[in-house]
């Protein structure tokens, strides 16, 4: 299992972290742990009073601060920018990408366990730091992988409901549709039931979290082997992490496939509360709905064009540039063919961000992965072209606010390159991922007592009054 990076690695960043408290209020309870300390839980249960208490402090003594102007191009435009969502697990940056309770991605590989020394780090233990605020011990990790091994055991008959379903259905119909039939094993609805207090809640819905968490990969891999290997499926080994253990019931058992594994569930975890899938768990779960049918709903938030799908979206472009050009197209005339594809009214996939405005870290760290373990890989070499052409093009084009790359810019090559080249598949391996970051905020919003999610809205009428009026 995995190692422990050195101690006095792990003794500066500390040291760093604590110069940081002050502009990342989440960094300030963030604490490295030793393998003597409590499991997951019982550290929770340690923290969320302490948490809830935080919480009530800033509403007494801030409730009313403003925190910025409402616009009508707000109110129309889908509410880019609009503060309004309280998300403790991750904070996007547009100048910097994703911090995981203040941990940047390249932090995060420094100071998270790994299986093999160097690698990757391993989902569990970020899993661990998205609801905790701390770093795990390498024996804490290891924990909480059997942990996870110990919850997940699916029920027949949520195989029997994607046997329901005709063959060719959409990888991700099949699984939300799994997800659903998990539901009916929810320990917060019988909880919920039974009148358990509100400020039990946050305890059912661990339970439910973890279990979700702990059978996703054994219901996505076997939606997978069903669509594409003619129903013959893996069982899970329990020898292996979740990132490994997810890959080999999909059929990949290249060490480097494992590692490419934990990097992909790892970095695709949480992106703060605002993306359609995370703000549709929380709105979702706002209703006091169990964490299955929270996530159900975000699951099929993710399979629209303009979030998850968009990774499948890429191969398919990139591929069709291979299928018309050749793999060895030159800079000028993959200039021509993006231009190509912006004329005929569409957009080139995999590049921009609603909030980001530089490089996604999230692609920086795979490309990496690639400069490592696969430089030599045509497709690779192409969307290293792509990198150098498409943000020359989009910035020339005036119409894009962030010309650089996402993460889905990337992802499909790797997974292509070792084998998994079914990109309609791509958006249920970002599905098992997200549900670390949504159902760590979910067991939050539970055990800090957030609201019904209740905001106004108008209509064009109310708009051209109030606007006319304050003109």
């Amino acid at each position: 299992m995995a190692f422990f990076r050195g101690l006095s690695t792990i003794s500066k960043f500390r040291s760093r972290l604590a110069e940081q408290t002050t502009s990342l209020g989440s960094v300030r309870w963030l604490q490295m742990q030793s393998s003597s300390e409590q499991d997951l839980k019982s550290q929770l249960k340690e923290l969320i009073p302490e948490q809830q208490d935080r919480l009530k402090k800033i509403k007494s003594e801030h409730g009313k601060v403003q925190l910025g102007n409402i616009t009508t191009d707000m109110v129309i435009g889908g509410m880019r920018g609009m503060i309004g969502l309280l998300w403790e697990t991750s904070l996007l940056d547009p100048e910097e990408g994703i911090r995981f309770r203040g941990l940047s991605i390249p932090e995060c590989q420094k100071v998270l366990p790994a299986a093999v020394e160097g690698g990757e780090p391993l989902p569990e233990g970020l899993l661990w730091l998205l609801l905790t605020g701390k770093v795990p011990s390498k024996e804490q990790t290891s924990g909480l992988t059997s942990e996870l091994h110990s919850r997940c055991r699916v029920p027949d008959h949520v195989f029997n409901a994607i046997d329901a379903l005709p063959v060719g259905a959409h990888p991700m119909t099949q699984f939300a549709t799994g997800v659903m039939a998990l539901q009916v094993e929810s320990e917060f609805q019988k909880a919920y039931e039974k009148g358990t207090p509100k400020s039990k809640y946050w305890e059912p819905t661990y339970e439910d979290v973890m279990n979700l968490i702990a059978r996703l990969p054994v219901v996505a891999a076997y939606v997978y082997r069903r669509i594409f290997k003619d129903g013959k499926f893996i069982p899970s080994d329990k020898s292996l992490d979740y990132g490994a253990n997810f890959s080999h019931m999909l059929g990949f058992d290249d060490p480097k496939m494992l590692e490419l594994m934990r990097l992909y569930v790892t970095i695709h975890t949480d992106h703060e509360g605002g993306n359609v899938s995370a703000h549709t768990a929380h709105l979702v779960g706002s209703a006091l709905s169990d964490p299955y049918l929270s996530f159900a709903a975000a699951l099929n938030g993710l399979a629209g064009p303009l979030h998850g799908l968009a990774n499948q979206e890429v191969l398919l472009w990139i591929k069709s540039v291979v299928e018309e050009c050749g793999e060895n197209i030159s800079k000028d005339q993959l200039k021509d063919y993006v231009w190509k594809t912006l004329n005929s009214g569409k957009v080139v996939p995999g590049f921009g961000h609603g909030v980001l405005r530089k490089t996604d870290p999230r692609y920086t760290c795979q490309r990496e992965f690639a400069l490592k373990h696969l430089p030599e890989d045509p497709l690779f070499q192409l969307v290293s072209k792509l990198y150098e052409v498409v943000p020359p093009v989009l910035t020339e084009l005036g119409k894009v606010k962030n010309p650089w790359p996402n993460v889905d810019a990337h992802s499909g090559v790797l997974l292509n390159h070792f084998g998994l080249s079914e990109a309609r598949y791509y958006t249920v391996l970002f599905g098992v991922s997200r549900s670390i970051g949504i159902g760590s905020q979910l067991v939050w919003d539970r055990a800090l007592g957030l609201p019904l999610e209740r905001p106004k809205s108008v209509t064009m009428d109310w708009l051209e009054k109030h606007c006319a009026k304050s003109a």
